[in-house]
């Protein structure tokens, strides 16, 4: 009987009779998301494609594993009263005051036209695209990915897709795979296309695609994809800066464009990928003193602000959201 082995970086079906010391290929250690570089703790390799990620290769030989891992106990909920108690207990302090935004009447209007900001290039992306330019130019071993020819044991590149390629009747299965991005937020891990939250790493990857189509075999059927981006953002008395984590950025093809209230952040990045994120911003800035920094592993957008005050957040929430808060402090 066929069974799915749960090491991790294995994820293949085994026969329980045939299972032996070398039989599974695999990773010993956990999954590392560091600056937007994703990796295995137990070896070197790092990459900045999720796809990529889960091609790793095992470093170590051992039996399959057709157990699956417990997934971690989720604390206890506190009720209303005992969220009430506790915060009766914690010391008394004066908050900050934030300033509101702008009000309506005097904030600026949306459909103010959209100015491209000033990109600045860092000498540290110069260098690093330069390196590229030579590689890419001396690179032999290129010659597989170029290549029509699909290897017997080459996993699929669709997200979420576990089958592996053996022969030509692979090419006309089905592929259950997920359409969307990988997302990692607060401990939370899901796919962006289905949203089925688990704080276990196996769990997510265990989830069945939500999405049928052909199987992705190489890299160059993919062309140019939407990948996501670790952002954040903080604030001075002055000014508000965006901080993006895309590796090797293209100048030539990237672009943000701001006006008073709203930006738009276009990046291409690492050749074949793409950022795109639209922010309503929380308060007013000064288009012509803003300005974008790009560097070899960032962008960093530096918007000026229009008024020397405090943003409670970066985005102004949406009108659904303002009243559903409204209707939370009533209740």
């Amino acid at each position: 009987m066929s069974l799915l082995c749960y090491n991790r970086g294995c994820r293949q079906r085994f026969d329980p009779e045939t299972n032996t010391d070398d039989s599974c290929t695999y990773h010993p250690g956990v999954p590392v998301f560091h600056d937007a570089l994703k990796g295995w703790s137990c070896c070197k390799r790092r990459t900045t494609d999720f796809s990529d990620f889960l091609s790793i290769g095992g470093c170590t030989k051992g039996k399959h594993n057709d157990e699956n891992p417990p997934e971690p106990v989720k604390p206890e909920v506190k009720t209303t009263s005992e969220k009430k108690e506790l915060c009766e207990l914690k010391p008394k302090f004066q908050e900050p005051i934030i300033q509101a935004p702008v009000e309506a009447i005097k904030r600026p209007s949306p459909d103010e036209p959209m100015t491209n900001l000033e990109l600045k290039i860092a000498a540290s992306l110069k260098q690093a695209l330069d390196k590229l330019k030579l590689s890419t130019e001396n690179e032999v071993d290129k010659k597989d990915e170029d290549s029509d020819e699909i290897k017997i044991g080459t996993s699929c590149k669709n997200g979420g897709s576990v089958k592996t390629y053996q022969g030509p009747q692979s090419i006309e299965e089905v592929c259950i795979f997920h359409s969307g991005v990988p997302i990692f937020h607060e401990g939370m891990k899901y796919w962006s296309c289905c949203r089925r939250k688990t704080s276990d790493f196996n769990t997510f990857l265990a989830q069945e695609g939500c999405t049928t189509g052909k199987h992705l075999w190489t890299k160059k059927d993919a062309g140019k994809k939407v990948a996501p981006c670790r952002h954040d953002w903080h604030q001075t008395g002055g000014q508000v800066t965006i901080s993006v984590y895309a590796k090797n950025s293209l100048p030539d093809l990237s672009h943000v464009k701001a006006n008073s209230t709203l930006l738009n952040i276009h990046i291409v990045f690492e050749g074949e990928k793409e950022f795109h994120q639209n922010v309503k911003l929380w308060g007013v800035i000064d288009v012509k003193r803003s300005y974008v920094n790009m560097t070899a592993t960032k962008i960093e957008i530096t918007m000026r602000k229009a008024e020397p005050m405090q943003w409670a957040r970066l985005e102004l929430p949406s009108p659904k959201m303002q009243d559903e808060k409204k209707e939370d402090i009533a209740d």
